[in-house]
């Protein structure tokens, strides 16, 4: 029965531990004297480290100097002046637009070799004509560059080292590097260590492996540490306005149709087809499929009726009203498409007093800027029952943002095609020292209410509030792109595993 062989060692780590066994060396220096790159020596290190403790490093943190490609290219073929210096006949000397097009980066070393004296021009028959100044030159940039290759930096200068720079022929770099010393169990000749760790196909086909030495396992040892899992502020403000309201007695409305139907999304909310909200610029409009066709036929007609000659005390807005318009598909603008799915079934069940709300995702065709995206969410919620007042719409929103831990609140008045009275809500923002608008409300108009079968005495409070511009208050975020999208910090989300708003 053959038995899998050991594996040997390689050539390059065979004398990797020859350099090491001599003296401490650094991993730079194994790299010269390999004459390998560095990031292979580092893959040495890294599998030797896996062995046991055979050696041990100290990482290091140094600025090197090193060639970028141009200053490469000048230390394999000499400077942009020296270039333009051996282009020069030097008898008759080589006319400047000869120059300017025979030589690479001819500008640089003309103007160069110019303001160093090597040479000069003079109009020959009309012609500008450039002539060397002295016989001979030697390239000290060149020279300057072999010595920077080298790692024999010392003795070049500091303005040396500026004007390089300043020519981009050498870049300062963070280079990392490991101090390499022996360990308690150095050896020469690694190749025993070199045991399999598992078990393959081919050992199990030929039972190979009942021959076999494998490295021993380590059962207690630890696993590294995930680095996901941190609550995001934005989740856990979601999770805890959620509990809040669970808190105060309201039940879930499920939101799980991103895509909605402009009945349920517009129409239904008593807000006409020409409203400028309904228009591509507000919206994003679905093209596969383009229309939804499953509606309440019965329920379409009063709100047709309704839009378009009025009723329940309304007059309406006198329109034609079309059912095409009604079926197109969108990304939904509002969670208010839930609220008027819930308060239709919850008339056709039969009415009770209810408080309803949501939390989730909504989509508008915004122009970004500091607070606003195109795609954020929505803190819905509704409130039915009798002889409710906007006094209680007030309260209700004391109490909620109290337990945010945000108590500056203001209420402005404001028109929405589906609540009246209106209310514009606002936070004061500590950090921006301004008040930033956090969320809209109302009382829902007859118009809504009453065609969906509700009774006519019921009142029914609604609020659409931001998830986000709350949280931008209570963190101090400026910007709500610093918040959630590209332009967030992913180190403020790994420093804070624990995100919490008070109460």
């Amino acid at each position: 029965m053959a038995v899998k062989s050991k594996p040997k060692m390689t050539l390059q780590e065979g004398n990797f531990l020859a350099l090491v066994n001599e003296k401490n060396i650094t991993s730079l220096l194994l790299a010269t004297q390999l004459d390998i790159d560095h990031q292979d020596v580092i893959g040495i290190i890294k599998s030797i480290q896996s062995l046991g403790d055979v050696i041990r490093t100290e990482q290091m943190e140094e600025n090197m100097w090193t060639l970028t490609q141009e200053g490469n290219g000048v230390l394999e073929r000499g400077s942009h002046e020296f270039m333009a210096y051996n282009f020069i006949n030097p008898d008759q000397g080589t006319p400047q637009q000869e120059l300017m097009k025979s030589i690479p980066n001819a500008k640089v070393g003309f103007n160069k070799a110019m303001s160093l004296g090597w040479i000069r021009i003079e109009k020959v028959a009309g012609i500008a004509t450039v002539f060397r100044n002295v016989d001979t030159v030697t390239d000290n940039v060149q020279q300057v560059l072999q010595m920077i290759s080298t790692g024999n930096i010392a003795s070049v200068g500091g303005d040396m080292l500026k004007n390089l720079k300043g020519r981009k022929l050498i870049v300062e770099s963070l280079i990392k590097s490991y101090f390499i010393s022996k360990g308690d169990e150095f050896m020469l000749d690694i190749s025993p260590l070199r045991l399999p760790a598992e078990i393959t196909a081919a050992m199990l086909a030929s039972n190979a492996w009942k021959q076999m030495e494998f490295k021993p396992l380590n059962l207690r040892a630890k696993g590294n540490l995930p680095q996901g899992g941190h609550l995001h502020p934005l989740l856990k403000g979601r999770a805890q306005m959620r509990q809040i309201f669970i808190e105060m007695g309201f039940s879930e409305m499920p939101t799980n149709n991103f895509v909605e139907c402009s009945f349920w999304n517009f129409d239904a909310l008593f807000q006409p087809q020409q409203h400028p909200a309904r228009d591509a610029h507000d919206t994003f409009f679905i093209s596969d499929p383009p229309l939804t066709t499953d509606l309440p036929q019965e329920y379409v007609e009063r709100v047709k009726r309704v839009h378009e000659s009025g009723g329940y005390g309304s007059t309406g807005y006198k329109y034609d009203w079309k059912i095409g318009e009604a079926q197109k598909n969108i990304l939904r603008t509002h969670t208010t498409a839930v609220s008027a799915r819930m308060l239709y079934k919850l008339a056709q069940d039969g009415f009770k007093p209810a408080k309803y709300f949501s939390i989730d995702r909504v989509f508008r065709n915004e122009t970004m800027d500091s607070t606003h995206l195109v795609e954020f969410h929505q803190v819905e919620g509704v409130v039915a029952d009798y002889n409710l007042t906007l006094g209680h719409l007030i309260g209700i929103f004391a109490e909620f943002f109290k337990k945010l831990g945000i108590e500056k609140l203001r209420f402005k008045p404001a028109y929405n095609p589906y609540t009246e009275p209106s209310l514009e809500i606002f936070g004061y923002h500590e950090g921006n020292k301004t008040w930033i608008e956090v969320g809209n409300s109302g009382v829902f108009r007859p118009e809504m209410l009453l065609p969906m079968g509700l009774p006519k005495d019921v009142v029914v409070l609604a609020w659409g509030l931001s998830l986000e511009r709350p949280i931008m208050i209570k963190y101090g975020f400026d910007n709500i792109r610093k918040l959630v999208g590209h332009k967030q910090d992913m180190e403020m989300i790994y420093n804070n595993p624990i995100c919490r708003l008070d109460f």
